[in-house]
């Protein structure tokens, strides 16, 4: 059975990311598309339209030395323009680190996504990390 396009778009952007290749990410986001990143850090906050969200990115790899790895694990859908991606994250920052499962939650129309909402583990864990 094939996977659905939604499923798809996913994991495209979950490889993309892993690679670094932000052109790819934003052929699979919309020009307005949104990223609402929980907690109460620095980088906490929604990020609105394409430069916004690779900003984002670029920061996240940044503030991490590079060492930021997303695993995805599955990709869940319901066939109506939602799509989870469920993953673990590794990352150090100076002497910090952190390992937790998190997912990010896809609103998609047509073939892009529209909106990303990332939801973590443990919100403090989360935020004594990125503070």
């Amino acid at each position: 059975m094939a996977e659905h396009p939604h499923a798809q778009l996913v994991r495209k952007g979950y490889e993309a990311f892993q690679r670094g290749d932000m052109d790819a990410l934003r052929e699979l986001m919309t020009a307005d598309c949104t990223q609402h990143v929980p907690g109460s850090h620095q980088l906490s906050g929604d990020y609105k339209g394409q430069d916004a969200i690779i900003g984002l990115y670029g920061r996240l790899f940044e503030e991490t030395g590079g060492s930021l790895r997303i695993e995805l694990q599955k990709v869940l859908v319901d066939g109506r323009g939602h799509a989870v991606g469920v993953h673990h994250a590794t990352a150090r920052r100076g002497a910090k680190r952190i390992e937790m499962d998190e997912c990010l939650l896809f609103r998609i129309v047509g073939d892009k996504a529209t909106d990303i909402d990332l939801c973590v583990d443990d919100i403090d864990k989360d935020n004594d990390f990125w503070t």
